[in-house]
Parts: structure tokens; C-alpha cells; sequence
């Protein structure tokens, strides 16, 4: 079966979850189906302020020191013949601020990597195809996640959601935001948010309480053909987990070819175009 690679970029990404809050339409609860004919309707109750919920969460993941968590997550595929195909993958991450970072993935279909920040390189080592590329990055964690999807054009997704700074990404991006339903998913009770922004509508389980964290995101890109999905569970969080530097530090496996990232390509090109070329002194 010929797959079509879905760009699940870090524009798209981040907007996903880098949600605009300031400036929002006006927030509602959202429509639900319509009790059968002779139900007695259950009475209204005042629905949580959906931007107090989310600024809820991004204080408590973006003020946390250290932390850790599993996403599973699923995305669509759209063939040419117009059907989707999900395909998964899963991510353990290990954080601590203000400058390290562990983020191990693995693919459906068994491709092995694992990103790392120690306060001074990003790598990336493919464990599959033992190569690995890197370069350095000052500026702690924010600084190495916005190079990384960014500048080297990596796919790191729900990258926002490592940022110090989540809070005021939300408060730029989203242009409605509703409180749907108060529930429970995975057997903890939460708050079920939905938003949109130009490029994406999103729906998002909060924890409820005083450890407000996410438990799952569902992401519609709706300017993209076929409007395929991204879902992600999130699972195992610990706050804070037992750490070291050696959790952090990259030591090339036995036989592991460095290469260079795809982004830096164009300019190491030009770099060696510069290069006088040695001619034994003749003009």
C-alpha cells in the first residue's frame, strides 16, 4: 500500500495546542445530542470557564520542574484513493528544566529514536539505522525545542506542552474555545475542552484538580486534505521523577554513523562551494 506522508509539521503542531485564548469568542458549552422525546431534561449547571481550565493546565506543565509521561498516539494517512490508514507511535518523555530533555519514540512499525538535550547539543539518534546527527543549542529547553521543529524542521509533536512558556503560546493562537462536558476517560474525572484555530480544531481532556495535566488530545487539521486526525493518550505522568545527568547524555552506539541534519544540508553545500580549491599553485 503507497502512503502519502502526512506533514505533521511544527507549524500545524504547536497550533494544535499553542491556543489563543486572549481575544476568543465568546465561550459557550458545546451542543450535545438532544434528549428522546418524553425525557425529563436534566437542570443546567453553570459550565468551568473553559480558559481558566486551560491556563490551569499550562501553569501546572509549564511552572513543573521535572516530569515525565507516555504518549500513545495515533494519525491518519490520506491515500490517493482518498482513504485514511492510522499509523501510531509512542513517546516516553523525561524533562527537566532548565536544560534537559529525553524523548524516546517508537514507531509502529519498529523504528527506534531517541531525541536528547544535555544543556548544550540536540541529538538525534535513529537506534534502527544506528546514525545519529547533532548540534549544539544554547538557551535551555524552550530555546531546543523551537530549534528543533523549527530550524531543522523535526517532528515533535504537541511540542508546546514542554515549553515553560505554554501559557502565553495558548493565549496567542485559538479563536474560540468551549467547555464541553465534565467526564471521565481512563477512570479520572476531567474537563472536555474543544477549540479551534485557522488551521486546526482541537479537543482536549483535562485532569480535574489540583494536578490538572493532560489525558488526551484529539487534533482535526482541517485545511488538509481529507482532514485527517491526530489523537494522542497521555499516560504514566510523575511529578517529579528521580533523575541524572547520565539519563541526558549521548554516547554513540558501537558502529553509529554521524550525519547531518537534513536542514543543515543546503548550507554544509555551500560551505564546501566556498572552499579554494587546492591547484598546486598554478592560477
Amino acid at each position: 500500500m503507497k502512503s502519502l506522508p502526512l506533514k505533521l509539521t511544527c507549524a500545524a503542531l504547536c497550533a494544535s495546542m499553542l491556543l489563543s485564548v486572549a481575544g476568543c469568542a465568546p465561550q459557550k458549552a458545546a451542543s450535545r445530542p438532544q434528549p428522546t422525546a418524553g425525557a425529563t431534561p436534566a437542570a443546567p449547571e453553570t459550565a468551568p470557564d473553559a480558559k481558566a481550565v486551560l491556563m490551569g493546565m499550562a501553569r501546572f506543565l509549564g511552572g513543573s520542574q521535572r516530569f515525565s509521561m507516555t504518549v500513545r498516539s495515533g494519525y491518519d494517512v490520506v491515500q490517493e484513493s482518498g482513504q485514511k490508514i492510522e499509523f501510531s507511535e509512542a513517546r516516553k518523555i523525561v524533562l527537566s528544566r532548565p536544560d534537559r530533555l529525553r524523548v524516546e519514540v517508537e514507531q509502529s512499525d519498529g523504528e527506534r529514536h531517541l531525541v536528547l538535550y544535555d544543556g548544550k547539543d540536540v541529538t538525534v539518534h535513529s537506534a534502527t539505522q544506528n546514525v545519529y546527527a547533532t548540534t549544539p543549542v544554547p538557551g535551555g529547553i524552550d530555546a531546543a525545542v523551537t530549534h528543533f521543529v523549527k530550524d531543522l524542521n523535526m517532528k515533535l509533536p504537541l511540542a508546546a506542552l514542554l515549553l515553560s512558556r505554554v501559557g502565553d503560546e495558548l493565549e496567542r493562537r485559538t479563536l474560540s474555545l468551549d467547555y464541553v462536558e465534565k467526564t471521565r476517560i481512563f477512570g479520572v474525572a476531567a474537563h472536555h475542552l474543544a477549540g479551534r484555530t485557522e488551521t486546526v480544531d482541537y479537543q482536549v481532556w483535562i485532569a480535574d484538580g489540583d494536578q490538572p495535566w493532560p489525558l488526551r488530545a484529539v487534533l482535526t487539521y482541517k485545511t488538509t486534505e481529507g482532514q485527517p486526525q491526530y489523537r494522542a493518550q497521555f499516560s504514566d505522568w510523575n511529578f517529579p521523577p528521580q533523575v541524572n545527568d547520565a539519563q541526558f547524555a549521548f554516547t554513540p552506539s558501537q558502529g553509529a554513523r554521524k550525519i547531518a541534519f537534513l536542514a543543515h544540508l543546503p548550507r554544509l553545500a555551500a560551505q564546501k562551494t566556498d572552499v579554494p580549491q587546492q591547484n598546486g599553485g598554478q592560477p
